[in-house]
């Protein structure tokens, strides 16, 4: 065999397929995403806390407000998540890391997984929510708008999961069949939901630093 052949068959094999990272790298890099984004969340509020208490400024104010209710929906739906995939783990249920990074920590295996393992990963989820609302709810008081906006938007998180999770227990419960009550999961019911924890959060802020 002559040189030209000989690279002929080089430039005709494929180039290796990229290395898979492992089920735990995966994992690794999501839970250092969402550290980064918790630590930022609330790293965002306290200075903004912090300005308006010392200046009193309006500006300042609308700034912690605002802040405060993202760190409150981003802490608890961080929280939340971690509890699905704590829970997922609990039972035993088979899943995957995703790639891609997002909030989602990992893919259901609906054809493996029984109907007790998918309702202790969504139980699991709510007693995350819940548990993180609490202790903002205890550790933070709400004596000024933007730290009530910090616990309405804990409350919103809780409440828009709720409103979607729940009825989807409840379904799976009586009819054994998780994914068909997950694909009732739509727009609407996104949008109600958003709706629903909006005006809950709101009206418990405005409660809350009255």
């Amino acid at each position: 065999m002559d040189n030209t052949t000989m690279k002929e068959d080089t430039a005709k094999t494929p180039p290796p397929p990229p290395p898979v990272k492992s089920r735990g790298m995966r994992l690794a890099r999501l839970a250092s995403t969402h550290a980064l984004v918790f630590v930022v969340a609330l790293s965002l509020f306290a200075a903004a806390d912090s300005w308006s208490t010392i200046t009193g400024l309006g500006i300042a104010t609308v700034l912690c407000v605002v802040t405060g209710a993202l760190a409150g929906i981003t802490i608890t739906t961080l929280v939340h998540e971690w509890f699905h995939y704590l829970g997922a783990r609990y039972s035993g249920a088979a899943y995957d890391i995703p790639d891609k990074q997002g909030l989602f920590l990992y893919n259901w295996d609906f054809t493996h997984n029984s109907v007790r393992q998918f309702l202790m990963m969504s139980v699991a989820g709510s007693v995350g929510g819940i548990l993180a609302l609490s202790i903002l709810w205890t550790s933070v008081p709400a004596d000024s708008w933007g730290r009530a906006a910090l616990q309405g938007g804990a409350i919103a998180s809780v409440v828009f999961a709720a409103y979607i999770e729940w009825p989807v227990i409840r379904r799976v419960r009586i009819s054994r069949d998780p994914l068909a009550q997950m694909s009732k999961i739509d727009q609407r019911v996104l949008s109600r939901s958003f709706a629903v924890s909006s005006t809950a959060g709101v009206l418990m802020a405005l409660v809350l630093v009255a």
